[in-house]
């Protein structure tokens, strides 16, 4: 794999499936080989639409199809442990969406079964491949604002959603803390590692999920995390990490920022920009960039998103569940293949298209 392409499938055709695939196509040392969905019909017409040779009406074609490298996992988060584990499971390398599973039970048994079966498995956390993003972890890293004291980071989209969308669907694991608070846990917890508390309030919708949620992370250093997210109205999406020596500010979009000012006390703000050589802000392509990376190293996790690291979020995203209330059928033992049965039509997954804006 040092010198051929890396040959991709496309495991449902939604909305994120097709801005990834998008994205895929113009890379030149990738190639997507085959696309799936539960129905040959949409699978043909993701097809024909991106120029991509197979179309499969059932998962279990795409992971047995020896031609494929891996993976990209797009289903909706219910669907995520059936449709990466039948992948794994076949001998294929994966790339699964976020939020990586429902709950932490179900993301132990898709590392477990990565590492057991030696398979690369990343979640497509793309804001941490974010170049920008990963310039702001340097810096933090390297002291630029000091111990790091607090954080602050919003996600919300204006709604309003009706009960019938799946983001209000208990069964599709439905809720603004999944779709959206991912992010805000997901960059807190790149700074910070994992918090020591977990707190959080939220307003639920009758059918049970959480319209909107607030959290407050904490760690044994001091510092704090406030984050929130919300169906119900649209937020700044802008984020904010102070430390005892300055404050680094991101403004709207801070999961794919175009900029972000760097404040230290005694000096001028310093503003650190976007190179328009890596593509639009809404651009995927450096999760897959990073994954193809990996795989010709032959490494079977990436250092940029970790498994342990993608756990550990979970954990966060369990305990707040946990604190506002809100259950899903697969955190009875329901099992995955009986879970990812409830995901309608043509396996729309991700988040919704607002939020890639």
């Amino acid at each position: 794999m040092t010198e051929q392409k890396v040959r991709w499938g496309i495991l449902a055709t939604g909305g994120i499936a097709a801005a990834f695939t998008a994205d895929l196509v113009d890379l030149p040392d990738a190639e997507v080989v085959a696309v799936a969905s539960r129905r040959p019909e949409p699978a043909t017409a993701f097809a024909e639409r991106f120029g991509i040779p197979r179309a499969y009406g059932s998962w279990e074609q795409l992971a047995r199809d020896g031609d494929i490298d891996v993976v990209y996992v797009a289903t909706p988060h219910s669907a995520h442990r059936a449709a990466a584990g039948l992948c794994l499971e076949a001998g294929r390398h994966v790339l699964c969406e976020k939020p990586f599973t429902l709950n932490l039970r179900e993301a132990e048994e898709l590392a477990g079964l990565a590492r057991r079966h030696g398979r690369f498995l990343m979640e497509a956390m793309w804001m941490y491949c974010n170049p920008l993003v990963r310039r702001l972890k340097a810096l933090v890293d390297d002291g630029a604002i000091g111990e790091v004291r607090t954080v602050q980071a919003d996600f919300g989209l204006e709604g309003p959603f009706p009960p019938a969308h799946r983001l209000r669907n208990p069964a599709l694991g439905g809720g603004a803390l999944l779709d959206l608070g991912v992010y805000p846990v997901s960059f807190a917890q790149l700074l910070l590692g994992e918090p020591s508390d977990v707190t959080g309030r939220a307003v639920l919708s009758p059918e049970g999920v959480d319209l909107q949620t607030g959290a407050l992370l904490s760690w044994d250093s001091g510092a704090l995390a406030s984050l929130h997210c919300s169906i119900t109205g649209g937020t700044g999406t802008t984020a904010s990490v102070t430390g005892s020596k300055g404050r680094i500010d991101v403004p709207a979009g801070f999961f794919h920022p175009e900029r972000f000012v760097l404040h230290r006390d005694g000096r001028d703000p310093e503003e650190f920009a976007a190179d328009p050589a890596d593509g639009p802000r809404t651009s995927l392509r450096h999760e897959a960039l990073e994954v193809m990376r990996a795989l010709r190293a032959g490494e079977t996790e990436s250092p940029l998103v970790p498994l342990d690291g993608t756990l550990a979020v979970m954990r966060t995203l369990d305990a707040l569940r946990e604190r506002i209330g809100v259950r899903y059928p697969g955190d009875a033992g329901q099992t995955a293949a009986a879970v990812a049965a409830t995901v309608p039509g043509p396996d729309a997954g991700g988040t919704p298209e607002p939020a890639l804006t």
